[in-house]
């Protein structure tokens, strides 16, 4: 085993790693909770949540999913980095696919196993590198703000601390008791202010650079809900992973049918999966392996295998029953920790693998235990705003109404597109046609097509 993932080259031993790899999973447990959450639809009127795959099926396809993932990461791709279904992949997924362009979830399933098929085959080709420099930085990091600021828009409206207006829309909820409210409204007030209170909790460990800052906010809040009667207690801690079957396969009938693959509302999907699961991963391998010095020359030493790693455990999550799995940040934390080896992601692996028995305790994590959370990814996916060139008004347009309009829109896919769409306006008009890629001509063209003819 140590010969396997050279720990002498790189310095390690097996507690470093156990205690790295234990560090990560923590940082990322919250996924357990909150990729139910957001599949199957929680805090939507029954009549939507109808659309959605089941919860308890989707948490055993999260831990399975993440399991195989990481554990592929780690003796293929032989890095510290753990896997989970995608934070933004997921919401777009639930409130984009099935919610918005109402693709029944099976077929929006099927999109995501094409959309990571399609990244295996650039992964094990050099189509990858040209791929990355046809799209410009500044709308790769306005793709990254936008989907922060999406979940944390959801996390607001799921705690209650954004509502429906019907004169501007979107309004403050309730944060105080009134006279004349009904227990329903009461809730709604409770609710809001315990995600307020697990907003401050997480914020602060965080700041406090406590690493499993986002699971252990979830912890507090959730024991602060069940004191005060917000959120109910267990009924039981350890139980038999809940069945796999409602979600187990069902992409695959969609898979053998073309009329499904080539339809109209296919081709965004699949687009979209693919151009955020593509820069995602990229991004975060790059910046993981350069903290953990695994870099020789700004580059990685197997790409290749890295690459392959997260497009099978998508495809695998997409057999399973959820949302595309993808390399996450949180593996910094491990990384802080002293991993450095793929026994790292091992040991997360199998920790995402114990998780499946403890599904009862899922029941204590509401919307409102969630919300901070989702925010506070907001917050760190948010972070990439710093590195558009905001003085240059020919890059700052499209990058400004892609991540503006995902929030605006409730769709990441529409984001993308009216960035794709103003980004060679722009520059043509600029003078500067010739700096565009020409596949950024031809998405243009294609996205113009879809808005004026084919979006319903």
């Amino acid at each position: 085993m140590r010969k396997y993932f050279e720990f002498d080259r790189h310095g390690t031993t097996y507690r470093r790693e156990i205690i790295a790899g234990l560090t990560t999973f923590l940082a990322m447990a919250y996924i357990l909770a909150v990729n139910p959450n957001i599949l199957s639809g929680a805090g939507l009127p029954p009549e939507l949540q109808a659309k959605f795959p089941p919860h308890d099926a989707v948490f055993t396809a999260t831990a399975l999913a993440a399991a195989i993932g990481t554990l592929i990461m780690g003796i293929v791709g032989k890095l510290p980095i753990g896997q989970a279904p995608g934070m933004g992949l997921n919401a777009f997924f639930a409130f984009t696919a099935v919610l918005t362009m109402q693709i029944p979830w099976q077929q929006a399933l099927a999109g995501v196993f094409i959309s990571c098929t399609l990244f295996l085959i650039l992964s094990l080709t050099g189509i990858r590198s040209q791929i990355i420099d046809a799209i410009p930085q500044n709308l790769k990091n306005a793709t990254t703000a936008g989907i922060g600021l999406f979940i944390a828009f959801m996390g607001l409206k799921n705690a209650g601390i954004i509502i429906d207006s019907p004169a501007t829309l979107v309004t403050m909820g309730h944060l105080s008791f009134k006279e004349g409210m009904d227990a329903t409204q009461i809730l709604g007030v409770k609710n809001a202010l315990l995600a307020v209170f697990g907003l401050l909790v997480t914020g602060v460990l965080l700041a406090r650079r406590i690493h499993a800052g986002v699971f252990l906010g979830m912890l507090v809040t959730a024991i602060a809900g069940m004191i005060f009667g917000v959120v109910e207690l267990p009924s039981q801690v350890v139980s038999a992973p809940p069945s796999l079957a409602p979600t187990l396969g069902v992409a695959l009938p969609y898979l053998l049918d073309p009329s499904v693959i080539f339809s109209q509302g296919m081709f965004i999907v699949v687009f979209t999966f693919l151009f955020v699961d593509f820069f995602d991963t990229t991004g975060t391998l790059l910046g993981v392996c350069n903290q953990a010095g695994l870099l020789k020359d700004g580059k990685l030493e197997r790409p290749g295998s890295a690459l392959a790693s997260d497009a099978v455990a998508g495809m695998a999550g997409a057999l399973l029953g959820t949302s595309t799995t993808t390399s996450y940040i949180e593996s910094t934390a491990g990384v802080a920790a002293g991993g450095r080896t793929g026994f790292t992601a091992v040991v997360i692996g199998i920790m995402f693998l114990l998780s499946l028995f403890f599904f009862p305790l899922l029941s204590v994590i509401t919307p409102a235990v969630t919300a901070p959370a989702l925010i506070i990814v907001g917050v760190l996916m948010a972070s990439s705003l710093r590195n558009i060139e905001w003085d240059k008004l020919e890059e700052a347009l499209p990058a400004f109404l892609t991540m503006l309009m995902m929030p605006l829109s409730s769709s990441i896919a529409a984001g993308i597109a009216c960035g794709f769409i103003f980004y060679p306006v722009t520059k043509a008009c600029k003078g500067q046609a010739r700096e565009v890629h020409p596949a950024m001509y031809v998405l243009f063209v294609i996205f113009l097509v879809y808005f004026i003819w084919f979006r319903e």
